[in-house]
């Protein structure tokens, strides 16, 4: 991976990073404006659902933004690109359509059949 597409990959990440805290931003805001007040006990109930559905999703963009962040470590270290397991470049198209992908898409696909073959349930 050359420079240029280091630094573009770089500001993509940060992009990502900046638009997920914005909208965590908006959330928190909102959750603190509403409060469950709402007379009919189905409505109440309804708001209460949404307001659960939000907290899952900015716990899901929180861990994302962890993830955000360890790419952009590798991207100043010089590891980002390369896959933590083989150590073999990871395609510019997996990265473009996964900017934190960790692994090429064969030790991915090597690691997820792993897991399911040696899943506990």
């Amino acid at each position: 991976m050359n420079d240029v597409q280091r630094e573009y990959f770089r500001r993509k990440l940060l992009k990502w990073r900046g638009e997920l805290i914005k909208e965590a931003e908006e959330t928190l805001e909102h959750l603190q404006q509403g409060g469950l007040q709402e007379p009919d006990l189905a409505d109440r109930a309804s708001a209460e659902m949404d307001r659960a559905l939000e907290l899952r999703t900015r716990d899901r963009a929180r861990k994302l933004i962890s993830k955000i962040d360890s790419a952009l470590k590798r991207v100043e270290d010089g590891s980002y690109g390369y896959c933590e397991v083989s150590h073999e470049p990871i395609s510019l198209r997996r990265l473009e359509a996964r900017p934190i992908a960790t692994m090429t898409l064969e030790a991915q696909e090597r690691h997820e059949r792993m897991e399911r073959t040696h899943r506990t349930d």
